[in-house]
């Protein structure tokens, strides 16, 4: 049997690559890629020349079974997404639980991924949180926000720059307008920043400046009474 390996990438910064990554990834049999475009910048920069196999949320229902097969027969596979950790809103959970039935060691490396270091430098508890993802686009947005409205711990959420205003905006409606917030954009890149405050205050600000990035949106849960 072989082994499969959950391999996280930098989100932002190069240098957030461990050595062990590398390691993984050169002596990999195979490389999973979600965009082997992407990936073969990263691959390149760091002088891994492994042949890499694209394996995204559009046919990782169809590829899966061969890569089982593969790993049956003795071969070490990684599978990295375009950046973070694979599993975490990006294709790796179903070739994962694939694997573990079929009897194959799977191990994930620990690593970059984006919400960890929102969350952490938001200011707001990060003892006890839930991590949400993306919201539905359309339906059951609204639903779903609805059903947060009581939750008392803090909330993670990824977004686009195209809707993060909104998704503020229907915060607000919801759970009031000051309910405290951190909006964290271009994590470990060169134009980093958190913009922190009530949500009024961070609507404001997005209001005044356009979106533009990758976000992760930390929110406060709800006070207890």
């Amino acid at each position: 049997m072989g082994i499969l390996y959950i391999v996280p990438t930098p989100v932002g910064n190069m240098e957030d690559m461990t050595l062990r990554a590398i390691r993984i990834l050169k002596e990999a049999d195979l490389v999973l890629a979600e965009d082997t475009r992407t990936s073969g910048i990263l691959l390149k920069h760091f002088q891994i020349q492994q042949r890499l196999l694209s394996h995204h949320k559009f046919n990782e229902h169809g590829t899966s079974a061969a890569i089982v097969e593969r790993l049956r027969a003795g071969q070490t596979i990684a599978l990295i997404s375009d950046a973070g950790t694979p599993g975490i809103s990006d294709p790796g959970f179903f070739l994962v639980r694939e694997a573990v039935r079929a009897g194959i060691e799977v191990q994930t490396l620990p690593g970059a991924t984006a919400f960890v270091p929102a969350l952490v430098s938001s200011g707001l508890p990060c003892d006890r949180f839930c991590f949400e993802g993306f919201l539905p686009q359309k339906k059951g947005r609204q639903t779903k926000i609805q059903s947060l409205a009581g939750e008392e711990r803090t909330m993670v959420f990824y977004e686009s720059p195209y809707r993060v205003l909104k998704t503020l905006q229907q915060f607000a409606e919801v759970m009031g307008a000051d309910r405290q917030v951190s909006v964290c954009r271009e994590i470990s890149k060169v134009h980093e920043e958190s913009v922190r405050g009530t949500l009024q205050e961070v609507i404001a600000h997005f209001t005044e400046h356009e979106p533009r990035g990758e976000f992760v949106i930390v929110l406060a849960g709800k006070m207890k009474e």
